[in-house]
């Protein structure tokens, strides 16, 4: 089996891994150098970064039309890092913590319908990735995992809630969530729609009592007021008040514009948020609650475009939910706007564009962010 070894140039830093020929390597950074049999290639990638402002970042014109550069540094001027990171294992491990602090703040007590529906929707599986980002952007800028995961359960409790709410006839009327039938399917219309509300409100209220004493309450109210408003008028709600207007136009109609406000309040707006509150929780600057803000507007987009591209490449049983539903109701997407191949292009320049705001952090604090940003790139399901 032929051996090689992948170095990753970040502008003033060199990450090497090593692997083998079978393996499968998703690094994106400005250039990429593959060693191999004592050969070796190189790849340049997109090195302009853009100024992304704070709520109109990522106008997707201007990311698909960025040029690429040659930007590849000389040897000797990277100090060179010996770099190895399990993401699956580190998934794992966090999706563990995340589902036992999960599994303890919803007890079973009277009435037992709504405890029963609450906990069917919520501790049911799910990759975890809202809560991964608010641990993840706590440790970068110092804070341990006990003192982000209030706030970590307090983002999947709101994303559950808004799951459960987004699949009744209602709204995108849907029947299978996570491979299972949707809460209303099993619990009903009624008790789908209090579960996502109880959902809402324990989520404030676990982030609340269960940081007292360990976060300071500056902290704790910033991170509440953050949270909030990524989810009411000014994010998820506005996003899905457009979405629900959308179904039905023409998507060269809609234009672009409407496409990314729906998806920058709809899907990146609860990411921004716990990219940002895990960094409040943290202790962290200002400075690097932006850079974490736009690093997570961006895999908001990325994560949205990609489900798009799954929507109409993958079955359901590969999802765990059904597919080509989208097309059917008349949705505005980005395979629909863009067409597959510009979608694709899309998602790659967002990864890197994300990646580029996780320069200057310590390279094995960052190490979950960066490899993150790939998972979402290259997720199957």
């Amino acid at each position: 089996m032929a051996k090689f070894t992948v170095t990753v140039t970040f502008s003033s830093r060199r990450w090497l891994t090593h692997g083998s020929a079978m393996d499968t390597v998703h690094l994106i950074s400005s250039s990429l150098f593959i060693q191999s049999k004592g050969r070796r290639y190189t790849y340049n990638s997109i090195s302009s970064v853009k100024s992304l402002q704070k709520r109109t970042v990522l106008s997707v014109s201007s990311v698909l039309t960025s040029q690429g550069g040659d930007m590849i540094l000389p040897e000797g001027t990277c100090n060179d890092l010996n770099f190895t990171f399990d993401f699956k294992s580190y998934m794992i491990r966090k999706a563990e913590s995340v589902n036992a602090a999960l599994d303890v703040s919803v007890p079973l007590l009277k009435p037992l319908t709504i405890q029963e529906a609450v906990r069917y929707s919520l501790l049911r599986g799910g990759k975890r990735v809202r809560p991964l980002l608010c641990i993840a952007a706590s440790a970068l800028v110092g804070g341990d995992e006990a003192t982000a995961m209030s706030a970590a359960c307090a983002v999947e409790m709101i994303h559950v809630s808004s799951l459960i709410h987004d699949d009744l006839p209602c709204m995108d009327n849907a029947d299978v969530r996570r491979g299972k039938p949707t809460n209303h399917k099993v619990f009903g219309e009624g008790m789908a729609v209090l579960t996502g509300d109880a959902l809402l409100a324990l989520a404030f209220e676990n982030m609340t009592v269960v940081s007292s004493g360990l976060v300071s309450p500056e902290r704790t109210v910033r991170a509440v007021i953050e949270l909030a408003k990524a989810i009411g008028t000014k994010g998820l709600v506005a996003g899905q008040v457009i979405d629900l207007s959308s179904e039905g136009l023409n998507p060269e109609v809609a234009g672009i514009e409407r496409l990314e406000f729906i998806h920058l309040h709809k899907t990146a707006a609860l990411l921004e948020a716990a990219a940002v509150i895990g960094v409040i929780m943290g202790g962290g600057t200002d400075e690097e609650m932006e850079k974490l803000r736009k690093y997570a507007r961006c895999i908001g987009l990325l994560f949205q475009v990609v489900d798009d591209i799954l929507d109409v490449t993958k079955s359901t049983e590969e999802l765990g939910k059904i597919t080509g539903k989208d097309a059917i109701a008349g949705k505005l997407t980005y395979e629909a706007l863009l067409g597959l191949e510009k979608s694709r292009e899309l998602a790659e320049k967002l990864s890197r564009k994300a990646e580029e705001q996780l320069l200057g952090f310590d390279s094995d604090k960052v190490a979950p962010l960066v490899a993150l940003a790939s998972y979402i790139a290259s997720r199957n399901n």
